[in-house]
């Protein structure tokens, strides 16, 4: 056995990549209960202040979140898209351009939340003592709908810097930011768009016809 066998010992490459799957599939799962207790505390202010959801969802600024919404769903897209490409020689090339997409479209996203934001603050709607709602529970939907919100775009941050960083290393060849990275990265991805598909009906269309 040569020197830099043993320097360097094989690797089986048919388990890596389903050591790295199974390592995000427990990150999420942990994420899932995380987001899980957020839930089950939303469902508790949803069946004892009816009314302040109610009128708390209606101060939502729902073409902002059905547009990001679907800018999400780009997203998703664009991120499939780039793994089909690395999977085939001859389109591999449009895989760092679909992961730059993907990662500027989040970018997009967080830019519309921020003015969302900053909007909801100007019209006092941020929890505390000039709130602009007097309804019995519309503070703590809007406390627990900056909470939700500002947790999601936590983990979009992260999302976008390690496309970023794959769209980067994919364009120049880097061993690292091959088919296995981009895959854990994609199921990362799409768990934090589908938190937000859960959202986005939970916070915005609470009664919107009432």
């Amino acid at each position: 056995m040569s020197s830099a066998t043993l320097a360097y010992p094989s690797v089986d490459e048919k388990q890596e990549p389903e050591t790295g799957k199974l390592g995000m599939w427990v990150f999420l799962a942990s994420e899932l209960l995380f987001f899980g207790g957020l839930f089950v505390a939303y469902l508790y202010g949803r069946l004892h202040f009816p009314a302040g959801w109610a009128e708390g969802s209606r101060h939502t600024d729902v073409l902002l979140g059905t547009v990001n919404t679907a800018v999400l769903l780009t997203s998703s897209a664009a991120v499939a898209l780039a793994l089909a490409c690395e999977e085939d020689g001859h389109a591999r090339r449009w895989t760092a351009r679909l992961l730059s997409l993907t990662a500027a479209l989040g970018i997009a996203f967080l830019l519309l939340k921020g003015l969302e934001w900053h909007d909801e603050w100007r019209e006092h709607l941020l929890p505390g003592p000039d709130f602009a709602l007097h309804v019995a529970g519309a503070q703590q939907f809007f406390a627990l709908y900056f909470l939700m919100t500002g947790l999601h775009a936590v983990h979009m941050i992260c999302g976008i810097g390690a496309l970023g960083l794959l769209a980067r290393g994919r364009s120049r060849g880097r061993a690292w930011a091959g088919a296995r990275a981009l895959e854990v990265a994609a199921l990362y991805w799409h768990f934090v768009d589908v938190v937000w598909i859960f959202l986005y009906p939970l916070l915005y269309l609470v009664d919107r016809h009432g």
